[in-house]
């Protein structure tokens, strides 16, 4: 029986609070994202707090879907980062509940949000999609003069420059009008003067009717005929109203009505599949005319009929016919004539094919688009899951909370998603991969991530452990750390001076007799390298004892015993024998002539920093022991 335990009310709250902090932040980053793609329609329209709020509602429904696996993922890495970070993960795992047990409150969450979000794709987005680019459309028919900015000249006008010193936006009213108006050269210019004016846009919105009040109008009268330009005529009008056309084109198209709702991002699933059929019906129609049209195209001569051109065609195939023959028989004025067809013949048919190619990419386009949205709205839902299996393993393996750590790599994770779902979607609009590829390369891309996470993270894996990467980069590098031997501030009992002092001794006789019977200095044989197995297990007894003697002599309070003792170097007992511990990867390493190469020499440097480390250890030695005698 399913019960609610108190650690998963106490985990939902963690998440919970998180998840809507995370959500606005994720939804405005969007939202502003999103709104610089419209900046340009919204600026200097003088558009209400009405209006601009509707843009951001509409725009903050569309961009929920987006914003929730982005949030999902930030906020389960954020809660369990601060879990493993203040011990709690640990107390709940020594409380017998795994990992996954731990998430199961937040699974079951996470499948309502993907419901949610699913929802808001299939409902709600397509509705605010449709409304807000209708309300993008109504802006675009505003009439111009709320882009006329105040104290400057606007040259959104073609021909025309206009100032306004004041303008009214209750009432459409222009003050301190000032046109300019050029139609050629700069002798052809007028400079119009008015106290106020009115503009308004005409039904079509192609033009604009201008209407000015108490004003004068300056025009040169220069003829093309005029030689002199310094004696070219004007003319000064002086009216109390005069009304100017000016041609505008505001972007308005009555064809944009019909194409927002027929984009397949204002459709929902079931509208999309429905749709798709009728797509699919109508592009095979097409594809069938154009096939009988090919079948039955024959190239007509006005004096041929078509059983003499197929006729001809024949005997030409038959080679019984000589073509340049016959073409040489021709007049130049008749030669003249048939290349003069046959040239404008292969026009026709050129311009003809490039139509019909144009317009069945777009047809397939069309029916691209709309399996990319009805495949993108299952996909969408699915990345809220992913991203959780990403998120909450990360956290737990991590165990750094804050916005610090988690935010780097959220932000990361999701590029690598941005990056795929983009380029996939991309593809697949332009015909390139097909659309199930492209719009799946991401969810196959980051499925294995989240598995392999959530793996780790439950067998408490140290994937992540940034110590245990430092140590394999140093100790393939050849680099190691010093040793840092500091005096104790207790110390129970003094070191056995005399028996480390023998102990070393002995050492020191070792280690010469190691130094002289294994050659360090020598080239070793490849075959033993990487086709034998042994470790050196007289250097790790060397190795071992060396540390006994550091331990017990660590706790004297003789500052130059301290002192020496840091002078000991950190041995690396089997990088001077072999590249691996195991014998199948030596195998592999000295088959793979350039890698066998590049670790043999590895080895070399071993060999001979071992040497040197020997000989280091031999002289700190002798002076412990001679210190040891005269303590």
């Amino acid at each position: 029986m399913f019960r609610i335990k108190k650690l998963d009310i106490f985990i939902v709250k963690q998440f919970a609070l998180l998840f809507l902090g995370t959500f606005f932040i994720c939804q405005f980053v969007l939202m502003m994202q999103f709104l610089w793609r419209y900046v340009d329609e919204l600026i200097g329209k003088g558009l209400s707090l009405e209006i601009m709020a509707q843009f951001f509602w509409y725009m903050g429904l569309m961009l929920i879907p987006q914003a929730l696996p982005l949030a999902i993922l930030l906020s389960s890495l954020i809660s369990f980062g601060n879990l493993g970070e203040s011990s709690e993960l640990t107390a709940i795992k020594a409380a017998g509940v795994s990992l996954l047990q731990a998430f199961r409150p937040l699974i079951f969450i996470v499948l309502i949000i993907a419901g949610i979000s699913f929802y808001f794709q299939n409902i709600v987005a397509p509705m605010a999609n449709q409304s807000f680019y209708r309300l993008l459309l109504g802006v675009k028919q505003k009439s111009p003069e709320v882009e006329i900015p105040e104290g400057i000249f606007y040259d959104g006008i073609q021909g025309s420059n206009i100032y306004v010193q004041k303008k009214d936006l209750k009432t459409g009213m222009l003050y301190g009008v000032m046109i300019y108006r050029q139609s050629g050269s700069y002798e052809d210019q007028a400079i119009i003067l008015a106290d106020s004016g009115m503009m308004q846009s005409t039904a079509e919105k192609k033009h604009l009717v201008l209407n000015l009040y108490s004003g004068e109008w300056f025009e040169n009268m220069r003829s093309q005929d005029l030689a002199n330009s310094a004696a070219v005529p004007y003319r000064r009008e002086t009216f109390s109203t005069k009304r100017i056309v000016l041609d505008f084109d505001g972007g308005f198209n009555l064809a944009d009505l019909a194409d927002i709702s027929a984009d397949a991002r204002a459709k929902s699933l079931g509208k999309i599949l429905h749709d798709m059929d009728s797509i699919r019906e109508f592009n095979d129609s097409v594809g069938h005319a154009y096939y009988n049209e090919a079948q039955h195209y024959t190239y007509r001569h006005p004096q041929l009929s078509k059983n003499d051109s197929v006729k001809a065609f024949k005997e030409a195939r038959s080679g019984k016919v000589n073509i340049d023959t016959i073409f040489g028989r021709l007049s130049n004025r008749e030669k003249q004539q048939v290349v003069t067809d046959a040239m404008n013949s292969i026009r026709m048919t050129m311009t003809d094919m490039e139509f019909k190619g144009e317009y069945t990419e777009y047809l397939h386009r069309r029916m691209r688009t709309h399996q990319i949205e009805a495949i993108g709205k299952f996909t969408l839902a699915l990345s809220c899951i992913i991203f959780f299996f990403i998120g909450a393993p990360l956290g737990a393996i991590i165990r750094k909370g804050g916005l610090g750590v988690p935010v780097i790599v959220s932000v990361l994770v999701f590029i690598v998603y941005f990056i795929f779902e983009n380029s996939g979607m991309k593809m697949a609009r332009d015909d390139q991969w097909t659309v199930w590829f492209g719009k799946l390369i991401s969810t196959a891309v980051l499925t294995p991530i989240a598995v392999f996470f959530t793996y780790k993270a439950n067998n408490d894996s140290v994937v992540f452990n940034i110590d245990l990467y430092k140590n394999l980069a140093m100790k393939l590098l050849g680099l190691r750390s010093k040793r840092h031997i500091f005096r104790k501030e207790v110390i129970i009992e003094d070191p056995k001076y005399q028996a480390d002092a023998e102990k070393l001794l002995s050492l020191n006789q070792d280690i010469y007799r190691y130094t002289h019977e294994h050659k360090l200095l020598h080239w070793p044989s490849p075959i033993k390298v990487f086709f034998h197995e042994g470790d050196d297990q007289e250097m790790e007894t060397i190795s071992e004892r060396l540390e006994e003697v550091i331990e017990d002599l660590g706790y004297t309070k003789d500052k130059i015993i301290l002192s020496e003792l840091n002078n000991y170097p950190i041995l690396a007992t089997t990088a001077h024998t072999r590249p691996f511990r195991k014998k199948w990867l030596n195998i592999i390493a000295g088959l793979i002539i350039p890698l066998g190469i590049f670790l043999y020499i590895r080895m070399l440097r071993f060999r001979m920093r071992l040497y040197r480390d020997l000989r280091t250890i031999r002289h700190t030695s002798d002076h412990i022991v001679e210190r040891i005698n005269n303590m």
